[in-house]
């Protein structure tokens, strides 16, 4: 009996030594340099991005961030390293909207983006700007709606490959205005604008960095934003639901996720550290610079908003029956 009350007692006081240690294990977090995976390679946009992050996020957690890449299979393999790392805070990894692409083009992934990842938060938004060649007479995208119709089949349109946001873009915009833009794949985004400056394709849905001088001198004609609020860098440029089409939203962002076990102290610090970041001036213009905005969302809106990309993306490519390069 003696024993059997020993055990009882031991197991009790073992109980508690975990209730209230646990918080002490995260409380003091992080005590050495965080990584952030990033799913692509060094010098790549997303690469980009994620170093600024990484930067923003060293002061405010009081440790460095350190930026390790991960690339292949499109962001599968580091996103598959990720979400197999222990969730003790000490490996963040970059979400952006390929994600949510790679979600509906592969059958077979090795990690679910829903339920093997807790988010963080939502850091930025990039919207894609719609441009013309200037030869083309439409100088508002009613106008641009309006040819497609009297020309059915007739315009055509620069992607960047099959699977690219910016072709995603275009396919949303074409179901939502029944237009019937003729998509031209090109190897990336460079030799998609290349393409639409020399006019051999009229039109594309181009990220907002890269053809905003362009569009500045004149080279190129931008009719509309395609996020949901006008942009400051394009001043007086209507949005896409603004100019008829009041269910269109799309362009690409960027957000941080730990594997889904993390401690919820933990992503409380890690989301403390993340506001902190993106309030801080410097990380925004670094960001607005490569033609993204600042969000800093909850960890609960960013899990509602990355379902919902999720389920839009999904929706899109099986409309369309898209497959991977």
């Amino acid at each position: 009996m003696n024993i059997m009350r020993l055990g009882v007692k031991t197991l009790v006081l073992v109980c508690l030594i975990c209730q209230f240690a646990a918080p002490g294990w995260t409380q003091n977090y992080p005590t050495r340099p965080v990584r952030l995976l990033i799913a692509f390679s060094a010098g790549s946009g997303t690469d980009t991005i994620g170093r600024f992050i990484a930067a923003g996020l060293t002061e405010p957690l009081g440790q460095q961030v350190v930026v390790e890449n991960r690339a292949g299979a499109s962001g599968n393999i580091g996103a598959e390293i990720a979400a197999k790392a222990s969730p003790d805070g000490y490996t963040l990894f970059l979400v952006n909207i390929g994600f949510a692409i790679n979600a509906g083009m592969y059958k077979s992934l090795r990690y679910d983006l829903l339920r093997d990842f807790a988010p963080v938060t939502q850091f930025a938004k990039g919207p894609y700007v719609v441009v013309v060649h200037p030869s083309l007479p439409a100088k508002s995208l009613g106008e641009l709606v309006k040819l497609a119709k009297s020309m059915p089949g007739k315009i055509d349109a620069a992607s960047a490959g099959a699977g690219t946001a910016v072709l995603l873009a275009a396919e949303l915009f074409k179901r939502q205005a029944g237009i019937n833009l003729v998509m031209v794949p090109y190897r990336g985004g460079g030799e998609a604008i290349t393409a639409v400056l020399s006019g051999e394709v009229p039109v594309y849905f181009a990220p907002l960095a890269p053809v905003l001088p362009l569009i500045q001198q004149g080279r190129l004609r931008g009719l509309a934003v395609t996020s949901a609020e006008r942009q400051s860098m394009l001043p007086g440029y209507p949005t896409v639901a603004e100019s008829g089409y009041p269910d269109y939203e799309f362009g690409n962002w960027y957000g941080l996720v730990v594997p889904s076990k993390t401690p919820r102290a933990i992503i409380t610090t890690l989301h403390g550290a993340a506001i902190a970041a993106i309030k801080d001036p410097a990380l925004s213009k670094r960001l607005n610079s490569q033609g993204y905005v600042t969000v800093g969302d909850s960890p609960e809106q960013f899990a509602a908003y990355l379902k919902s990309e999720l389920a839009k993306v999904a929706q899109i490519i099986r409309e369309h029956n898209l497959a991977p390069n």
